[in-house]
């Protein structure tokens, strides 16, 4: 007995693509909402609320942000990725590049599906970290786990 197969290939991920312009996502931040309702990172990753993406964007500032669920992650990378990026926030403080962490499910909620912020950015897969530059493009993506190593060098290279 033979099979066939047919499998659709793209040759563009959905996400944003280094070069392309980065959404201007109101993602919440402290301003708005308790730090217990913008993260399940336990204790609450403070450092990584303070800023939305659009907010980032209109003041022409570099920024790291990441979308990540540390208590829903199917992968397990997610709360480690997360911890990354707070470590790197904290070593390059002085740079004036700003951090963000955004969950990925409406209402912190897996049943309730994928939030905005995700159909925005085009993921639907976690945890990623995009680089975004003052002019308001992606600079670099990382999707899976990223060392602090790597994501210093690169903070360093593309936004510093």
């Amino acid at each position: 007995m033979k099979g066939v197969a047919v499998f659709a290939v793209s040759s563009k991920l959905p996400v944003r693509a280094v070069g392309a312009k980065a959404p201007r996502s109101k993602t919440p931040t402290l301003a708005n909402a308790p730090a217990a309702a913008l993260t399940t990172a336990r204790p609450p990753d403070r450092g990584l609320l303070r800023y939305s993406v659009a907010a980032s964007l209109a003041a022409h500032r570099p920024f790291v942000v990441t979308f990540a669920t540390p208590k829903y992650c199917t992968s397990r990378v997610c709360g480690p990725v997360v911890d990354v990026v707070d470590a790197v926030r904290r070593r390059l403080a002085s740079t004036g590049v700003r951090f963000i962490h955004v969950e990925v499910y409406t209402g912190n909620d897996p049943a309730k599906g994928y939030n905005q912020w995700m159909r925005q950015w085009g993921l639907t897969t976690e945890p990623w970290v995009f680089l975004v530059g003052r002019d308001g493009r992606v600079k670099a993506e990382f999707e899976g786990s990223v060392s602090e190593g790597e994501l210093i060098a690169a903070v360093r290279r593309l936004l510093v």
